[in-house]
């Protein structure tokens, strides 16, 4: 069997970033420099099945915007990669995931085509997850993830209070999603097309 893996190195004059994914598992170790960042791409490869190594150092004395943007790009980068022509794979994904109040429905789907819709309920928009990470964080990660990814994401928090378990009700029903999604169900290319690089 092909190897699904993916590696990335971003550099910038903001961040220097390294992603290693393994689509067949293989654990994972995280170190963005954002400890509630951390927390979720581990809760993204937990759920996802993913083997996922990130190593990131960003400008954080200015935010943490610049890091999980520039994780999500190679993140979504190291995917493309790891699926190359995406023969085979089941495609679409979907899930729920619920914690405690909070419950997010993400639904997939490896078509090629970048587009992230991410929402959460209006009293949580501009919330703070920790004095250093906004939840619109957590829509930023997953719509630069996409656009390199090439996937179509819907990814919406129905409810919730706490902006920590809204956002991780999102990650979890978002690696679930993507851990059907990267299956392999057959031997064709999901698509009339006959192509999802196209």
């Amino acid at each position: 069997m092909t190897s699904r893996t993916g590696q990335v190195e971003r550099l910038t004059g903001e961040t220097a970033v390294v992603v290693e994914l393994d689509l067949s598992g293989g654990g994972y170790a995280i170190t963005t420099g954002i400890g509630f960042f951390d927390h979720m791409l581990a809760t993204l490869a937990h759920h996802g099945g993913l083997g996922l190594t990130v190593r990131a150092e960003g400008d954080l004395l200015v935010d943490a915007h610049h890091t999980v943007e520039d994780v999500g790009l190679a993140l979504g980068q190291a995917l493309d990669q790891a699926l190359g022509e995406r023969r085979g794979v089941a495609r679409f994904g979907f899930a729920y995931a619920p914690l405690d109040e909070a419950l997010a429905r993400a639904v997939l789907d490896l078509s090629g085509r970048p587009f992230a819709a991410v929402s959460f309920p209006p009293q949580l928009e501009l919330a703070l997850v920790t004095n250093t990470f906004p939840l619109t964080l957590v829509g930023e990660f997953f719509r630069a993830m996409a656009t390199r990814g090439l996937f179509t994401l819907h990814l919406d928090v129905e409810r919730g209070r706490d902006p920590h378990h809204a956002a991780e009700a999102a990650f979890k029903a978002f690696a679930l999603a993507l851990r059907q999604a990267v299956r392999l169900v057959s031997e064709d290319i999901p698509s009339t097309k006959g192509s999802l690089r196209v």
